[in-house]
């Protein structure tokens, strides 16, 4: 279902690649490559509340998304799996897979639903 959910906002990014998107009555609204930028950013953090960590650095938006994407999938499996990540220093309550996934996925959506209004 994860993986539906990002295919479904990188197909509307990819879509509406040239579009303009409208902004809101007083200007606001990000550019599709700063969305594009922030779902990405925002996967980090997930991986993190699941318990791993992610290097990047390739600093092309699309394979950092592939890699990042990757690396969350060998987490949830790990964790689903029964594997309990390492407790460094951690100090916030790591999240379960479970909400993990329904929080990537709606961050996705949202944000494709947010491109798809906006071009349109």
């Amino acid at each position: 279902m994860l993986d539906a959910c990002w295919a479904t906002f990188d197909a509307t990014a990819k879509k509406h690649a040239r579009a303009r998107l409208s902004t809101g009555p007083r200007g606001g609204g990000q550019s599709l490559a700063k969305i594009v930028s922030h779902v990405l950013e925002a996967e980090a953090p997930y991986l993190g509340r699941l318990g791993g960590r992610y290097k990047g650095g390739s600093g092309r938006p699309d394979a950092e998304m592939k890699s990042m994407r990757k690396a969350i999938r060998a987490m949830l499996e790990s964790r689903v799996e029964g594997d309990e990540p390492e407790v460094g220093r951690r100090t916030v309550a790591l999240w379960t897979p479970r909400y993990a996934i329904r929080r990537s996925a709606w961050h996705a959506l949202d944000h494709a639903w947010e491109i798809e209004d906006r071009a349109g």
